[in-house]
């Protein structure tokens, strides 16, 4: 079932690299403010989980610079060829890039942070986090955002939720509380934004984090 599932989700994004980039565009601010979260410095690895077409990459290089590294998962080719694409015409020589859903990926060790972010399939596979999760160093920074249901009064807003994120997400198992899972392994502040209908949700881990079992 998990690997229809992630099979699906990439074949909607192989759909969808075209114009990806234009139709999120104006989440950039949402972007920005969660890699600020990260407390990245020059210098430091930092894994972008489902990186798609690299939307957070000026961010991180931004904060990290040339000494740092980008590990950049993604299993869609057209989305990361899209991503590697904008890192050599920006000269970005630090995104080292892993084909392979997080489930599968094999990530380098030693990551001083991990980012997911608009990633809700992910942080619904526990399978997938735990991959992340164990290649960060114990006390590392981790920090999920993406869309949520709006609670209370504010779910009349629902409806244009659904409208905005059906087209990129294979289930909304958990879109009232996305990060549920990832605070399994991180003590995690969350934020609402977007008149509650988007999160920030930033943490450290809390001890390392084992394989999860196959």
């Amino acid at each position: 079932m998990a690997a229809r599932v992630a099979a699906y989700h990439v074949s909607m994004y192989d759909v969808h690299a075209g114009y990806y980039d234009h139709a999120t565009s104006a989440f950039n601010w949402l972007r920005r403010q969660t890699v600020s979260r990260l407390g990245l410095r020059p210098g430091s690895t930092v894994i972008d989980a489902g990186c798609g077409t690299g939307l957070c990459f000026p961010f991180l290089e931004e904060a990290i610079g040339p000494d740092g590294r980008v590990i950049a998962v993604e299993p869609c080719e057209p989305m990361l060829d899209k991503a590697l694409s904008t890192a050599r015409r920006r000269g970005w020589g630090n995104i080292t890039p892993v084909r392979s859903c997080a489930e599968e990926a094999a990530i380098p060790d030693g990551a001083d942070a991990a980012l997911f972010c608009a990633v809700h399939d992910l942080l619904r596979s526990e399978r997938g986090l735990r991959n992340v999760l164990r290649r960060v160093a114990p006390g590392g920074r981790v920090v999920a955002s993406g869309g949520r249901w709006a609670p209370g009064p504010l779910a009349v807003l629902n409806p244009l939720v659904m409208a905005t994120h059906s087209p990129y997400v294979s289930s909304f198992e958990g879109f009232d509380r996305p990060w549920s899972l990832l605070a399994r392994y991180c003590d995690l502040h969350v934020e609402t934004v977007a008149f509650g209908t988007g999160f920030v949700a930033s943490g450290r881990l809390r001890a390392p984090v084992a394989a999860a079992a196959s």
